[in-house]
C-alpha cells in the first residue's frame, strides 16, 4: 500500500489474514525495538488507537542515473524474518504497488456505475451489512474474472511485436474491461465453452507500464493545464537503492 495511512488498528486487523508492505508518511512515529539487522532493516512498534503492531522497517534512498530521489522511502511490513524476506527484495517489490494497487483497482472499478470522484455513491446498498455483502460479491466476481484472464494469458500465443515480442503473455497484458464484457456476454448467451471465451479474451491487449500518455476524459476536470506528450519525457533507467549506508 502507498502512504495514505490506514491506522494501526486497521493494519492489525489486516495482517491477521494476509501480509502487508506499507509505505509510511514522514509524520507517522515508530518506536525502534532492535539494532540494524544484517539486511539493513530494523524492528519497531507502530501504535495508534490503543493498538500496537510489531513491524519490520525498511528505509532506503533511490538514485536514478546518478540523481538522488529527494525523499527517503520508509516501508513497514509484518514479515519479520529478515533472512526469508530480505530488505532489498522488499524495496524492489514495492515498485509493483503501481500494478498491484493503482492499475488493478482502477480496472476492477470498471463494473461499478458512477465510480470516480464527484459522481456519487459507487455501491447501491443502504446499510452496513448490505454494503459488506455487495463488496464481497464484487470481490468474488473480480477474482473469478481474473481467473479467466489468467487462463487466457496461458493459452495466448507470444506477442508478435513491441517491447515484449516473442515473450509470453502476462495476465496484466490483457484488458480487464474487455474480459469482463466477454464473460458477461458468455453468461447471458449460456455459452458453456470456457476455452472459447478464454481464447477470445486473449486477443484483448493492454498497453501497460507507466510510460503511457493518452488523452483521458476527466469526470472532475482540473483547473490546472494538462501535460502534453512533449511536456513529459519518460526514461527507463536502472535505480540504485541505498540502505543503511550500503548500496543494496
Amino acid at each position: 500500500m502507498d502512504r495514505n495511512y490506514h491506522g494501526a488498528a486497521r493494519i492489525a486487523r489486516l495482517i491477521k489474514s494476509t501480509h502487508a508492505l506499507i509505505r509510511l508518511k514522514s509524520d507517522i512515529p515508530l518506536k525502534r525495538t532492535s539494532e540494524i539487522l544484517p539486511d539493513g532493516s530494523y524492528r519497531a512498534e507502530l501504535s495508534g488507537d490503543g493498538v500496537t503492531v510489531p513491524v519490520r522497517v525498511v528505509e532506503y534512498w533511490a538514485e536514478v542515473e546518478g540523481q538522488e530521489v529527494p525523499e527517503m522511502f520508509c516501508l513497514v511490513t509484518d514479515l519479520m524474518d529478515w533472512e526469508e524476506y530480505p530488505a532489498p527484495e522488499l524495496a524492489r517489490l514495492y515498485k509493483w504497488r503501481w500494478d498491484g494497487a493503482e492499475t488493478a483497482l482502477r480496472e476492477v472499478k470498471a463494473p461499478l456505475r458512477g465510480a470516480g470522484p464527484g459522481t456519487g455513491p459507487m455501491l447501491r446498498s443502504g446499510s452496513p451489512g448490505l454494503v459488506r455483502q455487495e463488496l464481497a460479491a464484487w470481490a468474488a466476481g473480480t477474482a473469478m474474472t481474473r481467473g479467466v484472464i489468467l487462463e487466457a494469458a496461458l493459452a495466448a500465443p507470444p506477442a508478435r511485436k513491441g517491447r515484449r515480442a516473442g515473450l509470453g503473455v502476462r495476465p496484466r497484458d490483457l484488458s480487464f474491461a474487455r474480459a469482463l464484457r466477454a464473460v458477461l456476454s458468455a453468461i447471458r448467451l449460456s455459452r458453456d465453452r470456457f476455452q472459447a471465451v478464454a481464447m477470445e479474451i486473449s486477443g484483448f491487449w493492454n498497453v501497460v507500464d507507466r510510460d503511457l500518455h493518452r488523452a483521458r476524459k476527466s469526470k472532475s476536470p482540473s483547473s490546472f493545464p494538462h501535460a502534453a506528450p512533449k511536456d513529459t519525457v519518460t526514461r527507463t533507467a536502472p535505480a540504485v537503492i541505498t540502505m543503511a549506508n550500503t548500496p543494496a
